[in-house]
């Protein structure tokens, strides 16, 4: 499995594929698995790295502020249709309330929850999907857990 810790500039391979600014950078190991297969896919068409700002309101602060998504990506799926999601890679831990859960770990959540709520909104209006991606997600193959 991937060190979730790994951060830095990634090497775009297939540039006509990478549909964002600059050079992309990850910031776990998860992000760097991800944009590699973004990269290597002949499914996926495009992908960008944290190319859009999407407001809503921190239930900490009570104040809008930005959240910026870490994907952007078009693909064709098995029906051969096009289409385009909007992709958030976030541990496990931080995207579902467990009852055992610390105070620290429970306000991570409630915003996590803010921020993909109000980024629902935006792709719905947009025609679009948004997908929450977690570690089980990225390293599952075939059904099961590498």
């Amino acid at each position: 499995m991937a060190n979730k810790f790994q951060q830095g500039p990634y090497v775009v391979m297939n540039p006509k594929k990478y549909a964002g600014k600059g050079v992309p950078k990850y910031r776990s190991g998860w992000e760097l698995a991800f944009m590699r297969f973004c990269d290597s896919n002949d499914h996926i068409i495009t992908w960008s790295s944290e190319s859009l700002v999407i407001p809503y309101i921190n239930p900490l602060t009570g104040k809008q502020t930005r959240y910026i998504p870490d994907f952007l990506i078009q693909y064709r799926n098995k029906h051969n249709k096009v289409v385009t999601e909007l992709i958030e890679i976030k541990p496990k831990k931080q995207s579902i309330l467990e009852s055992k859960a610390s105070n620290r770990d429970r306000m991570i959540v409630a915003v996590n929850h803010a921020k993909w709520a109000a980024a629902q909104k935006w792709c719905q209006r947009s025609g679009l999907t948004f997908r929450v991606i977690t570690e089980e997600d990225i390293f599952r193959q075939g059904g099961k857990r590498k």
